[in-house]
């Protein structure tokens, strides 16, 4: 399992994560309405996962271990606001 609910109120991200997980990261999310991401272990993610990422709108914490979605998915969640609509 790449998506876990940490004892302290926080969703980890860890190694390789499959397009399953996103429905369990969403699970997560809906059920802790206040939970940050920590994505400091993330090697990668599906792009199913990613979408979840982008309409959550959490905090992530830290910086994402693979060089791929720490170099292009990890600059699009930072501007994530940029594609708000009114």
């Amino acid at each position: 399992m790449t998506v876990t609910m940490n004892a302290s109120d926080r969703i980890d991200l860890t190694g390789i994560c499959p397009a399953e997980d996103a429905e369990i990261l969403l699970q997560h999310l809906l059920a802790h309405s206040d939970a940050a991401i920590d994505w400091r272990g993330c090697e990668t993610a599906h792009s199913a996962v990613v979408q979840v990422l982008m309409a959550a709108r959490r905090a992530m914490l830290g910086t994402p271990a693979g060089t791929f979605i720490r170099v292009f998915v990890a600059p699009a969640l930072a501007r994530r606001s940029e594609f708000d609509l009114p």
